[in-house]
């Protein structure tokens, strides 16, 4: 099976449940240009962060807290860049308070963040699972460029996980992903973290001027008590 955004997704999340029916997600790196894959995702705390490899100077559009999530209410963002950090606080703030956790809110912040101020206006694509004892709310958003954001509130079956990517398209002529684009669906059958990133790394397999695109994975999966995190990095 590939990857069903195309050889190229860019950046791209799922959210769903796992055939136990635990609450997941998965999330993709992937770069078509040298400096794009010299980076590799790390494990610090309660977050993953996408850094460079060595002495590589920071940079703000490649360098970034990818997923950010809290054990012991089972909430967690996901993200490709900087609204990772905005996305986490201001849900965890609502769970704490007893608001509801609205798709209208995932809108807002990527609206608030705009598209990434590079030569292609790459989305922003943002994804949060919030655990509610037994009924765990599921939101997923993107913002392009000159268009408001589009977030949706999803209903994911066992084994079933649905996601968005930045770009869909060929190599040479990446198109971001439009925001009424239907969302990618998966059938996900493996039990751990580890599982979830293998799968989603094996199934974006594919090259670039004799280079493999892939940079890393992250799964997670919660157990109803903590979320278990597995990453697999190219370097």
């Amino acid at each position: 099976m590939n990857n069903p955004s195309g050889p190229y997704p860019g950046r791209q999340l799922f959210l769903g449940l796992t055939p136990a029916e635990e609450p997941c997600f998965a999330y993709l790196v992937t770069g078509r240009s040298p400096e794009s894959r010299q980076r590799k995702a790390i494990a610090i705390e309660n977050t993953v962060r996408i850094g460079p490899l060595g002495n590589t100077p920071y940079d703000p559009l490649r360098h970034y807290t990818a997923v950010k999530y809290d054990s012991s209410t089972g909430i967690a963002a996901v993200s490709n860049g900087i609204q990772t950090e905005a996305i986490y606080e201001t849900y965890k703030l609502l769970f704490n308070v007893g608001t509801p956790a609205t798709k209208d809110i995932m809108a807002n912040l990527l609206d608030g963040a705009n598209a990434e101020p590079d030569s292609l206006h790459t989305p922003r694509i943002a994804g949060a699972i919030i655990i509610n004892k037994d009924n765990p709310v599921f939101i997923i958003g993107i913002k392009t460029y000159n268009s408001p954001a589009s977030a949706y509130k999803l209903t994911p079956k066992a084994g079933q996980i649905s996601g968005i990517s930045t770009y869909k398209g060929d190599f040479e002529n990446p198109e971001p992903t439009h925001p009424s684009a239907p969302l990618s669906r998966l059938e996900f059958n493996g039990r751990t973290s580890r599982d979830l990133a293998q799968y989603l790394y094996d199934i974006s397999a594919a090259t670039y001027k004799g280079e493999d695109i892939r940079v890393c994975s992250v799964g997670g999966i919660y157990s109803g008590s903590s979320w278990d995190i597995a990453i697999i990095n190219r370097y």
